[in-house]
């Protein structure tokens, strides 16, 4: 059995293990479905990470009720009267054929209108959808850098876009790279910048500690209601790749 990454069950959660150079233990709750992950120190062992765990069974049972409780989007066929989100909104998707290049049009703040090529499979209008949505996320995060860097007097080196199933949005603070989820264009713009913020307090504490909390505080006072809007938002059909 490989000790540095490994499930246990406790009280009958499930519990991924993974042991890794750091000092602390840290437990989350994951989306969708309220997966549990600790991450302890390579001397922790197993019964230490019950103990935690079980301290903490209240936290994680509510954690993973409110995931449950959040609506879903049903399973997405990529026709005609569907509904997507965008930026927070909920619009109709039109998928009209066409001879030509993939593109998608806002029409009326209520119709998406997805231009393909005749009989294209449902899997690339969905690639077509997304890469859209890549797109008009890549146009916004410049400018919500040039606001925030000189605020919080950090600066990236690399930032990107990509699916993600755990996380809304990473950082390594070695490399000084952020990562941002492609479902943040479907969530409300207070949302992305909310995550690039977090993403860039990361740079100054690495860790989720009334440190890092105080620094959200003072550089986004509100960023609570945007942690609660993003979780109440929809969550996809899909595990999504928080």
């Amino acid at each position: 059995m490989n000790t540095n990454n490994h499930i246990i069950t406790v009280n009958d959660i499930e519990v991924q293990v993974v042991r890794k150079d750091i000092k602390n233990l840290h437990l989350a709750v994951y989306p969708p479905d309220g997966w549990v992950r600790v991450a302890v120190p390579l001397h922790i062992t197993d019964d230490n990470v019950r103990l935690a765990v079980i301290s903490k069974l209240a936290w994680i049972k509510k954690q993973q009720a409110a995931f449950q409780a959040q609506p879903r989007q049903s399973q997405r066929e990529m026709v005609s009267g569907e509904s997507h989100y965008f930026w927070g909104r909920r619009y109709r998707l039109e998928v009209l054929e066409h001879h030509g290049r993939h593109e998608v049009v806002v029409k009326n703040s209520s119709t998406l209108i997805l231009y393909v090529n005749p009989h294209t499979t449902s899997a690339n209008r969905e690639l077509a959808l997304n890469e859209w949505y890549r797109a008009e996320l890549k146009q916004r995060v410049p400018a919500l850098l040039a606001k925030w860097e000189p605020i919080i007097g950090q600066q990236v080196s690399e930032w990107g876009i990509k699916k993600m199933k755990t996380k809304w949005g990473s950082c390594n603070i070695t490399a000084r790279r952020i990562w941002l989820n492609l479902e943040l264009a479907k969530k409300p713009p207070e949302c992305l910048e909310y995550i690039l913020v977090h993403e860039l307090v990361h740079l100054l504490e690495r860790h989720h500690n009334d440190n890092f909390r105080a620094t959200m505080d003072k550089f986004l006072p509100p960023w609570r209601l945007h942690r609660d809007r993003l979780n109440q938002s929809p969550l996809a059909h899909e595990d999504w790749s928080y």
